[in-house]
């Protein structure tokens, strides 16, 4: 934490003030020097006639933690919180150390809420104790200033801490609450926040199998975001209509909400809408088409960056290898399916059951290879797997492949 004496020689060499410049007329620069040394304390006088010369509050001066002080942290934790999941290493590990000793100073305004806010998260996802007082505190601040956008993004990660622990019925209980909580207060009119509360409101009315009410609250998201042309949320909510089609092989909705995925994606320029595209047309032919050498064709006459990201890699390489079953490349299918691994990141139902689906296909190999005690266990694997997940067209794959192993 800095002195008083730092404090005000930050702030003058921010302004591109001498020591003469600050001193003016009510002080000597040798006073003044000796201030910001920290070798003699100004008067109350003096204070107000530095703090006036530096266009700041005497009280900030007094501040332990300068408002500029935390602004400054504040600009790196940001930049640590925001970095994209490809990139992410350490960056929570690094924040938390950045704001651990400004903690017990953060005690009103926007900028301290925000580190809370922020710290708090990543103790969370470093698995730290201590994280529900502090974004508790974050949140208290953020209605003490009206900010109800910054208070409804709380709610959001509230909700998703039970999703993360895949228990998909109290994270659809804590969002509507949030969401009634936020509702009854009439500042709380931003329209993005409200398209947050409803992408994921949807998302987990999927995850407990509430399809017809999802379906419902997704496409009055999107007539939401299309007539207040609020775009920010608008790239997920066709991934999921576009999935949900899909899902439901209704191919004129599932090619609707892709060609409006698509043009998202040339008007944004977003690399990711377009391999998601991709991945969703080869997914469609192998599991629900049994299309095979036309998946092979498609995945080779694509070349599209992103692909190889850490995120996108085990959805394609699962694909190759259900692909590599339909043609009958046993052996091939084995080892590009024994190198898939669930992103940490997911924790879907309905992402968890087609990756589930990895070890029903490794077993329908072993299989076709008369290896039947191997194809047994992929097969109770996978079943194991996917028992607590809702009823999907995946689930209904695994229980008719176990039942197959079992029976030829």
């Amino acid at each position: 934490m800095s002195t008083l004496g730092e404090r005000i020689r930050k702030l003058r060499k921010q302004q591109k003030m001498t020591l003469e410049t600050l001193a003016g007329t009510h002080l000597t620069k040798g006073m003044l020097s000796l201030i910001e040394n920290n070798k003699s304390n100004p008067s109350m006088e003096s204070l107000s006639y530095i703090a006036e010369g530096l266009k700041v509050d005497v009280s900030e001066l007094l501040e332990e933690v300068s408002v500029h002080e935390l602004r400054e942290v504040l600009e790196k934790a940001e930049m640590l919180f925001n970095t994209g999941y490809d990139e992410l290493t350490n960056e929570h590990q690094q924040l938390i150390e950045l704001v651990e000793p400004f903690i017990h100073k953060l005690t009103q305004g926007y900028e301290s809420a925000r580190l809370l806010e922020m710290y708090s998260k990543c103790q969370y996802h470093e698995k730290k104790d201590g994280w529900e007082s502090l974004i508790n505190r974050a949140a208290t601040m953020y209605e003490q200033m009206n900010l109800t956008t910054k208070r409804g993004d709380i709610g959001l990660f509230l909700a998703a801490i039970p999703f993360y622990n895949h228990d998909y019925q109290k994270a659809l209980d804590i969002l509507h609450a949030e969401r009634a909580e936020l509702e009854a207060n009439p500042l709380w009119i931003d329209p993005l926040s409200r398209l947050n509360y409803d992408y994921l409101e949807a998302a987990l009315l999927f995850a407990v199998g509430k399809y017809e009410d999802a379906i419902r609250v997704m496409e009055k998201a999107i007539e939401f975001s299309n007539k207040n042309k609020i775009f920010n949320q608008v790239d997920d909510l066709y991934r999921l209509a576009a999935f949900q089609a899909l899902m439901f092989e209704d191919e004129e909705k599932k090619n609707y909400y892709l060609q409006k995925l698509l043009a998202y994606g040339e008007f944004a320029d977003d690399e990711d809408s377009k391999v998601f595209i991709h991945y969703a047309e080869i997914h469609y032919l192998n599991s629900y088409k049994k299309m095979y050498e036309e998946a092979d064709r498609l995945y080779n006459s694509f070349s599209i960056r992103g692909t190889e990201k850490k995120l996108f890699t085990p959805f394609f390489l699962l694909e190759r290898g259900k692909t590599f079953y339909g043609m009958q490349k046993f052996e091939e299918s084995i080892e590009k399916l024994e190198e898939v691994h669930i992103p940490g990141i997911l924790h879907h139902p309905i992402d968890l059951s087609i990756f589930y689906e990895k070890d029903a296909y490794i077993a329908l190999c072993y299989l076709e290879l008369n290896q039947k005690e191997k194809a047994l266990v992929y097969a109770k694997i996978a079943l194991d797997n996917i028992n607590d997940m809702p009823d999907t067209p995946y689930k209904a794959f695994i229980k008719e492949t176990y039942a197959k192993v079992r029976r030829d």
